[in-house]
């Protein structure tokens, strides 16, 4: 998951840095056990109540030819929810899936589908960007919101993507123009807040992964905004963070929901945690610890909720740890993108905290 401007790094297949110091101690619990793979380009999971497994896969080349799939039993992986809603190849864009970014189960055991609309980074395509609403009882869809200006911009890439079932909002992630947006799921309005705000943004900083420097390849570094977000079981704080950004933010959600709330107030409102790892996905177990993807690290981290980060599991297979997944039994689920290397394989793997 990241913005716009890294095709250029795909299409080089750079390579990238050195890992950080682990941060507290090192707890294996139980080894990685790889479930899928293939040679296509992932990012999103998501896992129903019945364990049945949805992965995305964003068009970040021509050779997508699905851009969501369901794996099934056998390892292989079908067109989901059909083969028609994955058939896009520049028309159509309002009724297909034309560069799904993220996929979501919520709490009813829906799935929802994130399609940036933003194939190859190169811009929204007009009437495309979108969120989708699966009913997993008859696999079709039954809501599909639509996405425009102003609550996004030419250069948007809608990112991660989180349902408060309680409240009955979806929230958004911007990562090509930093912001968050807020969807009321009853109505389809949908809004724009912390627009460019510091809590969005990407920070100053180099990456580095596999002991070389991540940069673009005229040298610049990357800079990746608001990624990864996750709702806390609770259901009182969103949670977010930038991918090239070691920051932690967090804002409550009756904040984010107060359509009255002046522009310039909401950013008081957003706490800062503090310092944590350069990360992808982001998502809470139901002890309220916070899993991250570092990236830098081949590594799974989480922070307590006293605020300790300590590593969870390290592993030189977690090529660019991505999105996760909470399944019911309470294990994780989590892809590897491989975006700093531009090449397969690319793996899921299951661990149990």
């Amino acid at each position: 998951m990241f913005c716009f401007r890294l095709i250029a790094i795909l299409a080089l297949l750079l390579s990238a840095g050195c890992a950080l110091p682990d941060h507290g101690p090192l707890i294996i619990r139980h080894e990685l056990m790889e479930i899928a793979s293939t040679d296509r380009q992932w990012t999103g999971i998501a896992i129903s109540r019945e364990g049945r497994k949805f992965v995305s896969f964003p068009r970040w080349n021509e050779s997508v030819v699905m851009s969501v799939g369901e794996i099934l039993a056998d390892g292989s992986i079908i067109p989901y929810p059909d083969s028609e809603w994955n058939r896009w190849f520049g028309s159509e864009p309002r009724n297909r899936l034309v560069c799904a970014q993220s996929v979501y189960v919520d709490d009813a055991n829906f799935l929802w589908i994130l399609d940036s609309a933003n194939p190859r980074f190169q811009g929204v395509i007009s009437g495309g960007a979108k969120l989708l609403k699966v009913d997993l009882r008859n696999n079709k869809v039954m809501q599909t919101i639509r996405f425009g200006a102003p609550v996004i911009h030419e250069n948007s890439y809608l990112n991660d993507i989180r349902i408060d079932t309680r409240s009955g909002h979806a929230f958004i992630s911007d990562s090509g123009s930093p912001g968050l947006i807020v969807v009321n799921l009853a109505t389809g309005l949908a809004w724009r807040v912390l627009d460019n705000d510091i809590s969005t943004t990407a920070e100053d900083i180099e990456l580095s992964i596999n002991g070389m420097k991540w940069l673009l390849p005229d040298g610049e570094t990357p800079r990746v905004h608001i990624d990864g977000i996750a709702i806390d079981p609770s259901g009182e704080y969103l949670y977010f963070k930038a991918l090239t950004g070691r920051t932690l933010y967090r804002i409550k959600l009756l904040w984010l929901l107060d359509e009255n709330i002046a522009a310039r107030e909401l950013p008081k409102k957003v706490e800062n945690l503090g310092q944590t790892v350069a990360s992808d996905g982001l998502e809470f177990d139901r002890s309220a610890r916070l899993y991250f993807t570092a990236i830098e690290d081949s590594a799974i981290k989480r922070r307590l909720p006293d605020g300790t980060l300590e590593t969870v599991t390290k592993d030189n297979r977690l090529q660019w740890p991505d999105s996760m997944a909470l399944a019911p039994d309470g294990s994780f689920y989590v892809t590897t993108s491989r975006i700093h290397l531009g090449e397969g394989p690319y793996k899921i793997f299951r661990f149990t905290p």
